[in-house]
């Protein structure tokens, strides 16, 4: 993958490869596009264990992960973050709508 990975082009890969209802990413490089983290909220974690969901989220950005340093997700169903929202546990309170 020749072009810098950006916050948008990540948002836009986990909107489309894991069909994210919700999802923000966060360049913690000072900008310079080396490390990230992100939160997800999609439907396709239904089921699966904390490890499960990080190697669904790692495989389906092999591509762009490969060409940074750094990489953190938060993986949330979409009833897991309702219930988050709604105990105002949540501190990832800039996740928007894919």
């Amino acid at each position: 993958m020749a072009d810098q990975i950006t916050e948008a082009s990540l948002k836009d890969a986990l909107r489309a490869k894991l069909q994210a209802e919700a999802v923000e990413v966060t360049d913690v490089s000072g900008g310079c596009g080396q490390a990230f983290t992100a939160v997800i909220v999609s439907p396709q974690f239904s089921g699966l264990n904390r490890l499960k969901r990080h190697r669904l989220v790692n495989t389906a950005l092999k591509d762009e992960i490969a060409n940074i340093h750094a990489w953190s997700a938060k993986c949330h169903t979409p009833d897991e973050w309702a219930k988050t929202e709604a105990a105002g546990k949540t501190q990832d309170a800039a996740v928007t709508g894919a």
